[in-house]
């Protein structure tokens, strides 16, 4: 590649990030402060609504707070919440999808369709494995759990007391997301052409659903960070996008695994997961629905 070009599109990169660092700070710093004071109140109102599990969680859930979908897990763990309470909460979360559009001034109509998509699709398959799954298993957990312990083990940097400390390492985290993923996918536009890779995804919904649905299995926040950036260029449609942010539940996918001794039970729900994801997708790519 001609040397110019890799500059070109490093101080592309390098610009493109730095223009977000300020817009990201200062969510994150709102989300930190929010958590500090409705985190707790949060799991409590879940825990305690049995049924409307789905309902509240799908609801809740929607507002990416660290350590949410973290804490859900732990719940379903111990058997306190549902199955499909804690689909609901993963469906809904929206993880790093919401500072990156607010960062990129993306229009509140536009953010406010995609979170209210996230959440009746959440609810939606929250409530049916709900009522697919009328024999619940509940069991006693093995030891107490607590939010900020799973999100310290989880590398979530949620620093319990410390609002500013916590937006500023959450910040740099995903500064350095987005830069490397800017600077990658500005390569492969220069290499491929932006139009080439549009119509390859746009003219294979379902395999582009799919592929979507599978990246943002991935428990880290860079996998929504790369499907928001990707939609918000243009390269994925409506569908793709929500297929990967609806699968896109954090790190809670890898608490589950290290809290829940059910492996297979696990797999199941990973699996289910997957295709919520991958049918939200095609819901969306189908009814012909733009956000």
């Amino acid at each position: 590649m001609n040397v110019s070009i890799l500059r070109e599109v490093l101080a592309d990169a390098v610009i493109d990030t730095a223009k977000l660092i300020p817009f990201l700070f200062l969510t994150y710093l709102l989300m930190e402060w929010l958590e500090e004071k409705t985190g707790e109140k949060t799991v409590s109102i879940i825990r305690k609504n049995g049924r409307w599990g789905p309902v509240i969680g799908a609801a809740l859930g929607v507002v990416p707070q660290c350590g949410f979908s973290a804490a859900a897990a732990s719940l379903y763990s111990g058997g306190l919440i549902t199955v499909g309470t804690l689909l609901a909460i993963f469906l809904s979360t929206s993880d790093e999808m919401l500072p990156i559009m607010i960062s990129e001034a993306v229009s509140p109509m536009t953010i406010g369709k995609i979170l209210l998509a996230k959440i009746l699709l959440g609810l939606l398959f929250g409530i049916g494995i709900d009522t697919l799954n009328k024999l619940r298993h509940r069991w006693k957990k093995d030891k107490e759990k607590h939010i900020h312990d799973l999100c310290e083990q989880d590398h979530c940097h949620c620093e319990e007391g410390n609002v500013f400390l916590s937006a500023l390492r959450h910040t740099i985290q995903i500064v350095i997301f987005i830069f490397i993923f800017t600077f990658v996918i500005g390569l492969l536009i220069e290499l491929v052409g932006e139009n080439a890779i549009g119509t390859f995804l746009t003219s294979r919904p379902v395999t582009g659903v799919l592929l979507s649905a599978l990246i943002g299995l991935i428990p880290n926040c860079g996998a929504s960070v790369t499907i928001t950036e990707l939609y918000l260029r243009g390269i994925l449609s409506s569908g793709q996008m929500i297929a990967g942010l609806l699968v896109g539940a954090g790190v809670g996918l890898m608490v589950l695994f290290r809290t829940n001794r059910r492996l297979v039970e696990n797999l199941k729900i990973t699996g289910i997961l997957y295709l919520s994801g991958v049918l939200g997708g095609w819901i969306i790519e189908l009814t012909g629905i733009v956000f």
